[in-house]
């Protein structure tokens, strides 16, 4: 039993799995907080501009109507909400990531390979 733990541990050492779980972490911490940002603040900014109610993810165009209901609608607010949610949190990322030097590990080692000096025998004569 010690045995499998101990594999266990190793596993868990050897695959990052414990920079992984953080990693997760933060980014889903970051992407609620973000998604905060644009539907509270920049949302209701960018439908003041456009036409119509004030809110960008009830921004739609009408395709169909019947007995002047809207039957069929292009929600292309939602769209621009989610479009600006990924830039911002994309963006983040990369700033954070190129912030940091965190960029640095992905680049593979560059392997010097240096040429032995050929050996000189020595003759006696």
């Amino acid at each position: 039993m010690v045995h499998r733990i101990s594999g266990f541990m190793d596993f868990i050492r050897e695959q990052g799995v414990v920079g992984l779980a953080v990693g997760l972490t933060l980014g889903t911490s970051i992407t609620l907080l973000v998604n905060s940002i644009v539907n509270d603040i920049v949302n209701p900014l960018v439908g003041v501009l456009l036409p119509g109610s004030g809110n960008l993810n009830t921004k739609y165009v009408c395709l169909d109507h019947v007995n002047g209901v809207c039957t069929n609608k292009l929600a292309y607010g939602a769209v621009l909400s989610a479009l600006i949610s990924f830039m911002t949190i994309a963006a983040l990322i990369y700033f954070v990531v190129k912030g940091l030097g965190f960029d640095k590990f992905d680049k593979k080692k560059e392997v010097v390979v240096e040429k032995a000096a050929p050996k000189e025998e020595s003759k006696k004569k």
